[in-house]
């Protein structure tokens, strides 16, 4: 069997050899196996080792192992050793792909990545098991099930979240600073992921949530600002909350980055690939008319919400006010090998409009925060702020009936990062010059 691999492998190298081209573009000269290495950077050694460890494996390893699955371990590896994001797809890793750009799957309901032999958690999807039951972006897990993850087994442990909805899963979790892991037991669910929801904070104050960047996300957006926006009010300030967004599509950010922006760069791809060389640009229509933006993010605000981030920062569109985002700068492509399995592979590095890459990075907020919580203390029972909140007051005027105006005002309470947002919001509503009537714009 290895001689049969040997042979292959060196006719393969000496048909690419063949093939190659001399940098002015012409064709090289024939080659030999030794100039085939030479030229195309695989020395023969390196393919005589591969042939014989394949049969070495197949003639005294333990247990019998069949060709298919030894070939596909060896195409894992490759892929594996190059990034954390460029993968082998089978076809159930590839229907979980699918299911993933469109927001329904069952599992825990988080987006993790393999490093250093642990499962890193990117972030926690909203109102997901995983969010429920406290994991947080930074957290890393270490366990599933009570069988550790290695180096060996963390892209096929990363598949043991998902699994049918009501079963149980015991994680080993070390949670961001902390030096212990503790035990969290969650149970898996049927996940529906609403990427888009929006509600006012207070009146003229708007609150946007992407929870992740999917095929609908764009569509989604507009209905969601359409709901709540009319003309009695309309949108003063904007706060767009892209905390534990762990990205998505690109072409979903740049649809949604487009809704907030008139013209300028959106983001620009390079790659070793002409056809990896993009750039997408705004084109004109804001959705809330030029009304000033603060962004949240946060650690486990990744991909394609940086994209999002980066260009409504850079654009000054928007301000951006919590923590250094995760830094995910590089742009995956889906390359189909048959029906069946495919290969995602990084194929690019994005910009920002300023052109610069966060990759590694993040994108560094303009107001950064604390991961803080407000607490209410040494005040008396209830949620009093005002005469609307004593007990049988007079009705005023434009006083609705059955206001959510407390319960916004609680979540406010709640949530540090969105109270300052708000605040900070306020203030560059006040600074925006107000819109000329149509008469003085003729002049």
């Amino acid at each position: 069997m290895s001689v049969k691999i040997l042979a292959l492998a060196i006719s393969l190298a000496a048909t690419v050899a063949s093939a190659a081209t001399d940098e002015s573009g012409k064709p090289a000269a024939p080659a030999t196996p030794t100039t085939a290495a030479k030229n195309t950077g695989v020395d023969i050694n390196d393919i005589r080792a591969f042939a014989a460890v394949f049969g070495l494996v197949k003639q005294a390893y333990v247990d019998p192992v069949d060709d298919k699955t030894l070939m596909q371990s060896a195409v894992k590896g490759l892929l594996a050793n190059l990034d954390p994001h460029s993968e082998y797809l089978d076809e159930k890793e590839m229907a979980e792909l699918s299911e993933e750009t469109t927001g329904s799957y069952s599992g825990l309901g988080v987006e993790v990545l393999a490093v250093d032999g642990a499962l890193r958690v990117i972030a926690p999807i909203d109102d997901s098991p995983a969010a429920r039951g406290g994991i947080k972006p930074g957290d890393t897990i270490v366990r599933i099930d009570g069988k550790p993850i290695t180096s060996e087994n963390a892209s096929e442990a990363s598949n043991l979240l998902r699994g049918k909805a009501g079963t149980p899963v015991v994680l080993g979790v070390v949670h961001e600073g902390a030096n212990a892991p503790i035990e969290i037991k969650l149970v898996r669910a049927a996940i529906r992921v609403a990427s888009a929801k929006a509600r006012w904070i207070e009146p003229g104050y708007a609150y946007l949530r992407i929870a992740q960047f999917q095929e609908n996300t764009g569509g989604e957006v507009k209905r969601a600002l359409a709901a709540i926006g009319n003309a009695n009010t309309p949108i003063k300030g904007l706060v767009l909350d892209l905390r534990s967004n762990p990205g998505g599509l690109l072409t979903a950010a740049v649809e949604v980055s487009d809704d907030f922006l008139d013209s300028g760069t959106i983001v620009t791809t390079k790659g070793r690939l002409k056809q990896s060389d993009l750039s997408f640009s705004a084109t004109p229509g804001d959705l809330i008319d030029g009304a000033p933006i603060v962004v949240l993010a946060d650690n486990g605000t990744a991909s394609a919400a940086e994209i999002v981030a980066g260009a409504l920062k850079d654009n000054h569109r928007a301000l951006i006010m919590g923590r250094r985002t995760f830094g995910k700068g590089s742009v995956q492509t889906v390359l189909p090998l048959d029906d069946t399995h495919a290969i995602k592979l990084t194929t690019a590095r994005y910009y920002t409009p300023s052109g610069v890459s966060i990759q590694a990075e993040g994108i560094r907020p303009d107001i950064e925060l604390g991961d803080l919580k407000l607490v209410a203390r040494d005040t008396p029972p209830g949620y009093i702020v005002g005469e609307r909140d004593l007990p049988n007051h007079l009705k005023g005027a434009n006083e609705k009936e059955g206001s959510d105006d407390k319960a916004a005002a609680r979540d406010n309470l709640d949530d540090y990062a969105l109270s300052e947002a708000v605040n900070v919001l306020k203030g560059l509503t006040l600074q925006r010059k107000p819109a000329l009537p149509a008469a003085e714009k003729k002049g």
